[in-house]
């Protein structure tokens, strides 16, 4: 048991990361309210904690103010994929907007410490790589993926406001290509795409050349990520980059999935979509200095655990 027992409100909390976040904070003895619409959450995500006493769970659009009593806030309510920030760009960049005022304003409320699940997005198509916290970005503020890249960037400008003017304590983090067990099978991003394609022993599609590069960081690194930052001391605000320094190229990626699925599935290309940035890759010197974090689990475990995890979701075997 902690020290201190935290009423926590998780925004997001069926999603990918909500979900595993929300594990990690009543496995460390805390009481969490979950809350989501379940736009891209999934019930099946939560459903073990449905008996837990720490654990409750709330149907509601952070579009919408919410009045609870908390201690902290996680902030992660949002759509985090292309195929599903693109569905609705504009309820897209008001989840981002207006569910960070709400969130803000509770905070604000009930004296809470709330984080902000941010994103690397924020950096755009970089033009400076690795990409540390200092780094501007270069975002196409008229592009199909603006909707999340500059709600997020929307999102970080009234988090800093409200720390100045109304002395919110806030975490910022930058999240980087997370995977991991709990992944949506049709949120578009290569992981995923990837195993399900090579389970299916469909052919793996490829965008560009494949020469594109990403950094992957497993979702139990990420989470630790978050506690830590929430936990440390009110000068630490962020923004702070979370994600695998480590860089692979996508068909990289797409090689080591084939030979951990056995997948006779053939390498095919398409066309790079608009304003998909060729190169994202975290500078996390600040998160080590800071927080004495890292990443831990190598790619291929991570791998294989997320492997394991869709053959069950697919009907396979693990």
């Amino acid at each position: 048991m902690p020290l201190t027992v935290n009423r926590i409100l998780v925004t997001g909390g069926a999603g990918f990361l909500g979900s595993h976040l929300c594990d990690r904070l009543i496995a460390d003895g805390h009481d969490v309210l979950c809350v989501d619409n379940y736009f891209t959450g999934r019930r099946d995500n939560i459903a073990h904690l449905m008996e837990s006493r720490r654990f409750e769970s709330v149907r509601h659009d952070i579009t919408f103010p919410l009045y609870v009593e908390v201690d902290e806030i996680f902030n992660l309510a949002c759509p985090a994929s292309p195929v599903h920030y693109q569905f609705d760009p504009v309820q897209t960049t008001k989840t981002s907007v207006m569910g960070a005022i709400n969130m803000l304003g509770l905070a604000k409320r009930v004296k809470a410490k709330v984080f902000q699940a941010s994103t690397s997005e924020v950096y755009g198509d970089p033009t400076v790589h690795p990409q540390s916290e200092e780094y501007r970005g270069n975002v196409n503020p008229l592009g199909p993926r603006a909707c999340y890249d500059e709600g997020k960037r929307a999102a970080e400008t009234l988090f800093f406001d409200y720390q100045r003017q109304h002395r919110v304590r806030i975490k910022v983090a930058r999240i980087f290509n997370t995977y991991g067990p709990r992944m949506h099978p049709n949120d578009g991003r290569v992981v995923s795409n990837f195993i399900v394609q090579a389970l299916r022993g469909e052919d793996i599609t490829l965008y560009g050349d494949g020469s594109q590069t990403r950094a992957f960081c497993y979702v139990d690194d990420l989470i630790e990520g978050f506690v830590r930052l929430m936990a440390s001391d009110d000068s630490v605000t962020g923004p702070v980059n979370l994600g695998n320094p480590h860089e692979i190229s996508v068909r990289e990626l797409a090689e080591h999935v084939l030979r951990l699925t056995a997948s006779k599935s053939r390498l095919v290309f398409q066309p790079l979509p608009q304003d998909d940035p060729l190169q994202r890759c975290p500078d996390i010197g600040l998160a080590r200095r800071t927080l004495g974090w890292e990443p831990k689990v190598p790619l291929d475990e991570g791998l294989r655990r997320t492997i394991a995890y869709f053959s069950r979701l697919l009907g396979g075997t693990a």
